[in-house]
């Protein structure tokens, strides 16, 4: 072998269908090419068959296949792999062994409580990945507590032989140690057993105390065990998701070390032989060596290579104008940002797991090729549901259905001429050009036949490309969330396409999005290890804080980062990387007391300007700051060793010195016709890539093909041939004039997706710019628009008693201020006979005027305020009688006059007015409230500020004219239900009874005409209003039976007033559910509204009953004795009623409520409080054919003197089976009180009380489990039931989809 050969580079990034391989090799061009990922019958391996190759070329010399291959021409091997993503997506990892802390052994089961698709009657949750789990009877928490001025009340550490100092600075009381003895015992038992030989160990608090865990993975190292451990891992506050990351971490690292162990069998030496040669594309976007790369850090590999590749290749580094990076796959499409750094994350969801370590934010959307094409309920859908790759597309010919890939060929902007024939069940034949305008022809007949009566006829060219719209506004769509939720204009972007099918949507979606330019590289189809190729290794290296910034705390930070750059460097020199050009990036993850919304703020060592860093970002990205210290929660280094090989050409300078912009290339010998939306069919040259020269310039209709991708130029735009890019660049045509009486069913669909994105990116805002625990962590609020009238048009999947109630909040407001509104002005209310559904939810109003200050919608937000005032902390109290018990009651009062926050006015009516009324108090959150209400204001502007943005694009009357289409879909929906229930039910009334702990009756009778679909829901025969707080205004009524119907359709249908128009309701006044004015309702809103659940349920016999109630628990006190005032709220999951086709699901939240629990550690750190147990409640759920759901086990110590309010159904009667079922376990609540011995005396407390509880005091509640249903159901009589799912996965995006169902 020739030594000038040596210095061979390669890079691979081994995908789930293709393996694509770039290398450097000396003297020569770029070798490149893809290869099959599995192909047993040619090669066990396809990187090392693709390095084989590799050699072959640089040596032009045959290598045998299954020869070991030498690494001594071979200077460096990259790669990234789906290896662990596939392990994952399959669950196809090693057996865990979870050991955690005594009492939380459900941690994962019970994970935040929520379930993430708030309509699925199944509830079902987030997956876990552990087999078996080992409790350790040892407790750490926090001394001390940071909320409501507990900061002030200093800890000495000398005071008391339990209290330690932390890693983070904050002071812990070890409470037990581990017997040490009988963890090993234990360890070994299982060991011998041979079962699991993988632990991940994650106990509480360690992240700020690891001397347990430390001790621990030692024995059961020394044991033989693998161990994955929480605090080397992500050292940083959170149990859930630090537990969660763990597992996933010993779930797939097993099989990453298997899978580089086979590798390296491959070559001579083994892996031995690699040294650092072998380095591996972490999802952080850094390489690390291979004896480095975990399961945890292999999850995003492959698409991490893509965002370092876009961001590299095709960022313009001059104009410093940011890229939006658009990865377009087959069955979904990665979309992420790029602005001259790498975005990361911290929190994801993959495969329903949780997963908590520093990631890029990348977010895939289940758009793609594969994406299949319904006509739903009068609209034109996209997904979320994919062909895959089999059948695949109708045109693959396995029989698959229409998708978006059809479409694409029925248009001509796929040509089958140019694929290969490896279609068809003998893999021989050409894509079916046939059979997919076969299929197109029979759907236009039936969006024909369905929209005949209003005189609309589309052609099949029409329907699909209509079709083709709706995915591009699907996957424009998290692009704007991504963009504008973050505070940028998604116009002043670039777009950097890339992936086997972005060169098909890209002009269009630039178009869609408003970008004038896409840069396609020359590898675009192999970005992925282009981008793995151009990669720094990254060492990274996290400490665990909780440093007030300032002076006194600045050596202790200083000292953090002198160690963590120490460490870093060591890493460096063992990986022989001192010679190399380094970088070095301080962090510091910082945020306000008493908020969870941190940034990461770059640093200058020896500099100490981090606060003024974030006081600055902050507002910028928020609009506000707060008048609180600033917090540093940990501090993080990242030494990077910068790759020598970054691009040297920017697509867009080149661009733009090109003389020839308008000398376009003489037409193509190949012409081919190509059907776009407002020209039709046009006359289309086709090019071949590595036919063009350089500075060629190609005018559109036209198709460039390569061997892996097709790329379309649509009219009025050009392509420009560069060095290393194609950069097109995209004329942003009028849109056409819609038509202001007609709705177009193409047209409806674009619009939905509009609207649902303004509702989100409110949300987005509110959670934020938020302060409470309530609205920011917990996200127990809501965001909506309405049109003119204050009816309902979308509404963000948040809180589900919200869904309904806003609309009537709403409309009172323009009854009471009709003609009197003016521009700025912003209105305020919570009470119930103004829509209102218990107090503590206060819903923040504001119109989007004309100029003549007519209204033209109206933007709103609710948010759970976690004090208002009232006879009891936290606003819930359980003995409330009429409603001036349970705090602020705002009819009415404007929050803004003319831009103006009036404080003085929220002073009084917070404050003041409370305070008035006997055993009553002021709120004693008033700056929280203060904030929050703000925070509302800020969501509602960004909602006006988008209805704005779409009315100067399509003018008021064509907004309002698709806001009516939106909810006359959504009534035909519920049409169709209710006549579907008359038929199961054989055309009898529906009834159905349930009851309140106390008695009352709530009873529903629905009578349905068959013809029109409209029903009478009667509920005249429900109790009496109740002399207690129960009582549930017309308001919530109707969010209820929103719910229900919601439930019980099995399609993806707009949520909007449209669903409540076939519905006549009869309430008898003076009754539970249409009580007096005065009547306290604060029960009702989260008691009462359970139960008429349950009974619509009961009624349609779809489902048992659930847990019934939210087990509202509240604490706090306003010590002015000691500067201590805080409130406190949560809600506790319990188990869901069985179906019949599903079993109940344990520890979930169920119906109208969504909200999380605050993790343990954070809870533990902000509150006076010790969890001593959060576990399932066994054997809870009622006995059946299909069991209903178990409920928890919630046992807390109070470390202070606290009032504490439970306010909860279902501890006299219990959730009831269906058809044969068991009833659900009734709920248990016991007060243990701390007595002079140590022992405690326990009593019953019921589901109603307040008491004073006193330090050492323990509150223990059981929930209720769900009930069982007997026999399933059979043939028409089921309600199908489908899952509303989000349809972005992943990403900052994803998170936010997730969330705003997992509230």
């Amino acid at each position: 072998m020739s030594q000038t050969k040596k210095g061979i580079q390669i890079a691979i990034d081994r995908g789930g269908t293709f393996c694509d391989v770039i290398a450097k090799i000396p003297g020569q061009p770029d070798y490149v090419f893809k290869l099959l990922s599995v192909d047993p019958q040619n090669y066990k391996d396809a990187p090392v068959e693709g390095i084989r190759r590799v050699l072959e070329k640089a040596t032009n010399e045959k290598i045998p296949k299954g020869k070991k291959l030498s690494l001594e021409l071979i200077q460096s091997i990259r790669m990234g792999t789906t290896v662990a993503t596939n392990a994952l997506l399959e669950r196809k990892g090693a057996k865990v062994l979870l050991v955690t802390t005594k009492g939380f052994k459900d941690v994962l089961l019970i994970g935040n409580q929520t379930r993430p698709h708030i309509f699925d009657l199944t509830a079902k949750k987030l997956g876990h990945l552990y087999y078996q789990v080992l409790e350790i009877d040892e407790r750490v928490t926090i001394a001390g507590f940071s909320e409501g001025g507990g900061e002030n009340l200093k800890v000495d550490v000398e005071s008391d032989s339990e209290l330690r100092e932390s890693v983070t600075g904050d002071i812990v009381r070890v409470i037990k140690e581990p017997d040490y003895t009988k963890v090993t015992a234990d360890l070994q038992e299982i060991y011998r057993q041979g079962e699991i030989k993988t632990i991940a160990l994650s106990l509480l608090h360690a992240y700020a105390y690891p001397q347990h865990e430390a001790k621990v993975a030692e024995i059961a190292k020394k044991i033989g065990f693998e161990v994955s451990v929480s605090h080397e891992l992500q050292p940083m506050l959170g149990f859930v998701n630090r537990t969660s990351s763990t597992v996933a971490d010993a779930y797939l690292s097993p099989v990453i070390n298997e899978y580089v162990r086979n590798f390296g069998a491959g070559f001579e030496g083994g892996l031995d032989a690699f040294g650092n040669k072998l380095l591996f594309m972490q999802s952080n976007g850094g390489l690390c060596p291979w004896y480095k790369f975990t399961g945890l850090k292999a999850i995003l590999s492959g698409p991490a290579g893509g965002m370092v590749g876009f961001g590299v290749t095709c960022y313009d580094d001059i104009s410093k104008k940011a890229t939006i990076g658009f990865d377009a796959g087959g069955t979904s499409t990665d979309v992420s940002r790029y602005a001259g750094n790498l975005e990361h994350i911290y929190e994801t969801v993959v495969s329903e797991i949780n997963l908590q370590t520093p990631q890029l934010d990348i977010s895939t959307v289940a758009a793609g090729g594969g994406s299949m094409l319904f006509w739903k309920n009068g609209m034109f859908v996209t997904g979320p549901e994919s062909a895959g790759s089999d059948p695949g597309p109708a045109c693959y010919r396995k029989g698959g259905p229409l998708t978006v890939t059809d479409a694409n060929l029925f248009l001509n902007r796929l040509l089958p001429d140019f694929f290969p024939n490896i279609f068809g069940p003998t893999q021989d034949q050409p894509l079916d050009y046939e059979l997919t305008a076969e299929k197109f022809r029979a759907l236009t007949d039936e969006i024909n036949k369905d929209k005949a009566e209003e005189g609309i006829i589309l052609t099949p060219e029409e329907v699909a490309s209509g079709f083709l719209k709706v995915a591009i506004e699907s996957m424009a769509r998290p692009i704007r969330n991504l963009t504008e939720a973050k505070g940028f204009e998604t116009a002043s972007h670039n777009l950097a396409s890339f992936g086997g099918s972005g060169g098909q949507f890209a002009v269009s979606l630039a178009k869609n999005l408003g970008i004038s330019h896409v840069a396609i590289h020359k590898y675009s189809s192999l970005l992925s290890a282009h981008g793995i190729q151009l990669a720094d290794i990254v060492i990274e290296k996290q400490s665990p804080a909780s440093f007030t910034y300032s002076s006194e705390n600045f050596a202790a930070i200083d000292n953090k980062i002198k160690y963590l750059i120490t460490s870093a460097q060591k890493d460096c020199e063992e990986q022989n990387l001192l010679g190399f050009k380094t970088r070095l990036e301080i962090l510091l993850n910082m945020r306000y007391v008493g908020s969870d919304t941190h940034l990461l703020i770059p640093v200058t060592k020896g500099e100490y300007d981090a606060d003024k860093k974030f006081i600055t970002r902050h507002k910028n990205e928020f609009g506000f700051n707060l008048d609180r210290k600033v917090l540093v929660d940990d501090v993080q280094v990242l030494l990077h060793v910068e790759s020598d090989d970054k691009e040297k050409y920017n697509p867009y300078q080149e661009f733009a010195k090109l003389e020839n912009k308008n000398s376009y290339l003489a037409p193509s010998k190949i012409q081919k016709n190509i059907y776009f939306e407002t020209e039709g069919w046009l006359e289309s040259s086709v090019y071949f890539l590595p036919d063009l020269q350089k500075g060629s310039v190609i005018k559109g209709p036209s198709i460039i093909i390569d061997n892996t991708q097709t790329i379309l130029v649509e009219p009025r735009s050009k392509a420009a041939i560069l060095t290393d890019h194609i950069l097109i660049e995209v004329e942003q045509e009028k849109k056409p004039e819609l038509s202001r009486t007609t709705i177009d069913p193409i047209q409806l669909s674009v619009f939905g997706h509009r609207f649902m994105s303004v509702a989100e990116q409110m949300g987005r805002t509110l959670q934020q710019t938020a302060i409470s625990t309530n609205i920011k962590e917990r996200l127990d609020f809501s965001c909506a628009i309405f049109d003119s009238n204050g009816d309902l048009i979308a509404n963000a999947p948040h809180i589900p008693i919200h869904l309904g109630s806003m609309s009537y909040a709403v409309k009172a407001q323009i009854e009471l201020w009709k003609g009197k509104l003016q521009h700025g002005d912003v209105l305020v209310s919570n009470h119930p006979k103004a829509g209102g559904s218990h107090l503590p939810d206060i819903t923040v109003i504001t119109p989007v005027l004309d100029e003549s200050n007519n209204p033209l919608f109206w933007t709103a937000s609710r948010g759970h305020h976690a004090d208002i005032g009232s006879i009891a902390a936290g606003s819930m109290p359980p003995n409330s009688k009429t409603i001036y018990d349970e705090g602020a009651a705002i009819i009415t009062h404007k929050l803004c006059d003319k831009g103006v926050f009036d404080e003085e006015g929220v002073i009084k009516i917070l404050v003041e007015e409370p305070a008035k009324y006997p055993g009553g108090s002021g709120t004693r959150t008033l700056s929280d409230n203060i904030s929050d209400l703000k925070a509302q204001v800020a969501a509602n502007y960004k909602g006006i500020t988008l209805l704005n943005r779409m009315v100067d694009e399509f003018t008021f009357e064509v907004i309002d004219l698709y806001m009516k289409g939106i909810q006359s879909t959504a009534e035909v929906s519920v049409r169709s239900l209710l006549k579907l229930a008359y038929k199961k039910f054989g055309g009898n009334k529906l009834k159905g009874v349930d009851y309140l702990d106390d008695g009352t009756a709530i009873a529903l009778t629905v009578d349905i005409d068959p013809e029109t679909g409209s029903a009478l829901f009667d509920f005249s025969e429900s109790g009496d209003e109740v002399y207690g707080n129960l009582n549930a205004p017309r308001a919530i009524l109707y969010s209820a039976v929103l719910y229900v119907l919601r439930c019980l359709i099995s399609t993806d249908i707009p949520l909007n007033n449209g669903c409540l128009r076939p519905i006549e309701f009869s309430t008898r006044e003076g009754s539970i559910v249409n009580p007096s004015y005065d009547a306290a309702v604060v029960g009702g809103n989260v008691e009462t509204t359970q139960r008429i659940v349950d009974v619509m349920l009961k009624t349609f016999q779809a489902a048992a009953g659930s847990q019934g109630t939210c087990n509202n628990f509240t604490f706090g006190t306003n010590d002015s004795t000691k500067g201590i005032s805080f409130g406190y709220y949560e809600t506790i999951c319990g188990g869901s009623g069985a179906g019949p086709t599903w079993d109940g699901q344990s520890v979930v939240q169920c119906h109208t409520t969504n909200t999380r629990m605050t993790d343990t550690e954070l809870f533990e750190k902000r509150y006076p409080v010790l969890v001593h147990e959060y576990s399932v409640r066994q054997n809870s759920g009622g006995s059946g054919f299909h069991k209903g759901g178990d409920g928890v086990v919630r046992d807390i110590e109070f470390l202070y003197p606290l009032e504490v309010s439970c306010l909860m159904e279902r501890r006299s009667l219990a959730p009831y089976g269906l058809l044969g079922g068991g009833e659900g376990a009734r709920g248990i609540n016991y007060w243990y009180q701390k007595l002079d011995d140590g022992g405690y005396r326990k009593k019953s407390l019921g589901g109603k009380c307040t008491v004073k509880v006193g330090t050492g005091d323990r509150i223990v509640i059981k929930t209720p489990g769900g009930g069982g249903f007997g026999e399933s159901l059979s043939g028409e009589l089921n309600f199908p039931v489908e899952s509303s799912h989000p349809s972005v996965l992943t990403g900052s995006v994803g998170v936010r989809a997730i969330t705003q169902q997992t509230n």
